[in-house]
This record gives structure tokens, sequence and C-alpha cells, in this order.
């Protein structure tokens, strides 16, 4: 029988049928994906076949997925672990402050999206907290990353602000919602579908951090073919599986302005005739964006990760 994967319980999933039933399953054995080693083989988004056995519910099988998006987990084990599959946009969910979210955390997490072919974009929460200099922060953030080629938004989830115009966004859409802990994803969830009336953290008044309050993976029908993937917050976005001559493919400005460099294996680090650094110079690529290429350039050194036990 084939089914929708809708949310992760940590011992079990949860698996909507074709005829709209919701059913608990295991997975099957020692399930595995051929060619892929993951902490968790079944991702929410996944398309399962899934068999009954004296009452029980198995999942047997997987559909080949049209894309999914990884991570590295904190261990830094050479496995990955899949946040979602078969989306239609990632909605990373950011903030200027309480807490700010990092430069290079967003630039690692755009990277693995190009990487993985996921289309994503940019909300900016908590607009009501900002005072005129944080706001001149935020549009300078807004342009940096209209202008690589990534939709921003900029809202306010507690007061309703541009909700609307996301809204309108993500219709018809399958939607990933990720972030940092305390950026507001739990709020943003509940001003796009009351219904659901996902919990509500708070921010740390010494850290400036949030504490996590989804602990599992769901997916929600917000109706109309709508779709959204909520996920645990992350704290830090390690890239996996990239080779140093596939980082800059993952920046869209990085790639165009390479094309002109002398070298075809050029890292846009200290070679001669480099278009890039050239770019750079002219202020056509941004200082962060390039210091989020060099992080990952460092993260694809052999080495840097210890083997799967």
């Amino acid at each position: 029988m084939k089914a929708l994967v809708i949310k992760n319980t940590g011992s079990q999933f949860v698996v909507r049928t074709l005829q709209g039933e919701d059913i608990a399953c295991k997975i099957k054995g020692n399930f595995r994906i051929k060619g892929l080693k993951s902490t968790n083989p079944v991702a929410i988004g996944d398309w399962v076949e899934i068999t009954e056995n004296q009452g029980n519910y198995l999942i047997s099988d997987i559909e080949e997925r049209r894309n999914y998006i990884v991570r590295k987990p904190a261990n830094l084990s050479k496995q990955l672990h899949i946040i979602a599959a078969n989306m239609d946009v990632a909605l990373l969910v950011v903030s200027v402050k309480l807490p700010e979210t990092n430069l290079v955390f967003i630039d690692r997490f755009l990277a693995t999206c190009e990487a993985y072919r996921v289309p994503a974009c940019l909300v900016f929460n908590k607009i009501d907290l900002y005072n005129e200099t944080d706001l001149e922060y935020l549009q300078a953030l807004m342009r940096l990353y209209t202008q690589v080629g990534y939709t921003c938004f900029a809202l306010s989830a507690k007061e309703g602000q541009g909700i609307e115009e996301l809204k309108n966004f993500i219709q018809g859409k399958i939607c990933l919602l990720s972030g940092n802990s305390g950026v507001g994803k739990s709020s943003l969830l509940n001003a796009l579908c009351p219904s659901i009336k996902a919990k509500t953290g708070h921010i740390s008044d010494y850290h400036q951090t949030g504490k996590h309050t989804t602990s599992f993976s769901e997916m929600y029908d917000l109706g109309e073919q709508t779709y959204i993937i909520d996920t645990p917050g992350i704290k830090g976005f390690n890239t996996f599986d990239m080779q140093q001559e596939e980082v800059g493919h993952y920046f869209p400005e990085i790639f165009k302005a390479s094309a002109n460099c002398r070298y075809g294996n050029c890292t846009h680090r200290h070679e001669p005739g480099c278009a890039v650094q050239e770019a750079l110079s002219q202020h056509l690529i941004s200082e962060s964006r390039y210091h989020s290429y060099l992080s990952i350039m460092e993260d694809a050194h052999k080495g840097k990760y210890r083997d799967a036990e």
C-alpha cells in the first residue's frame, strides 16, 4: 500500500495513505537505501510502500526521491541526516536579532539546497522587534540575497505583518520550514495555519538563543495542496560530502564569476588571474558570502570527519 510519511516520532513513523488514513509504522528490519549512508533512511515527505503483518504495519520500500536535503550530524560522522524529501521549496527562517542568525549558517544552508537541487528562500522574522539600525541591516541583507537570486520575505509572525504575502508564495507547494531555535518557526507556523497550535518558546536573556519547541519533524496540511514540513531547530549546519572543486558551484555569484578565471581548476583563493578575487575586490561578491565559501572549502579537506561506527 502506497503512503506518504508525515511524521517521525523517534521510535516510529506516521504515514498517510491515498485514502487519507493515518497509520503508525516501523521500518522493516535493517532497512537501508542502497548507496546512501544516513542516520535516518526514511524522511518526512518520502513516498513509501507499507505492508501489514498481524495488525502491525511496516515500511518495506521507498520510492525514488525527486530531491532531498541533508546535513551532517553534530558528531561529525561520515553518515548524513536527511532533513526532508520531495520539497518544492525550503523556507529558512532567520532573524537579525533575538537571536541573530549567523550568516555562515545561512550560506551553508543555501549552498546545501543548491547541491541537492532544492529551491530556497529566506524568511526574515521578528521585524516588529527591530530598531532603525536593525531595519537598515535587514534591508542590506535582503538586497544581498535578492541580488544573488533568492526570494526574501520580511515579516512578523507575532504581529501578522507580511504573512499574507508568504501565504500566497507557498500556496500549492510542499515547503520545508527550517532555522535556528528561537527564530520563530513555531510562531510562523501558527500564523500560517492557526489550527495547528504549535508550541512556542522564549529566548534566553543571557545567551540570546532559543530552546527547542519542536521535538520531531512533521508535515502539516494547510489545505489547497499546500504542505509545511516543520523540523526541530538546529544550531549549526555542517555541509556533507562536498568536493573542493564543486563548492563554488553552490554559490551562484561565485560560479558566474569563475567562468572568467584563468585556470579551470581555480580555487579562488590565491591563483593568478582569478576572476572571483577580482569580483570580490570590486564588491560584486560580498565579503560575507566569500567567507562562507572558504569555510565550506575547509570542510572539504580530507580527515575533517571521522568514519561512521
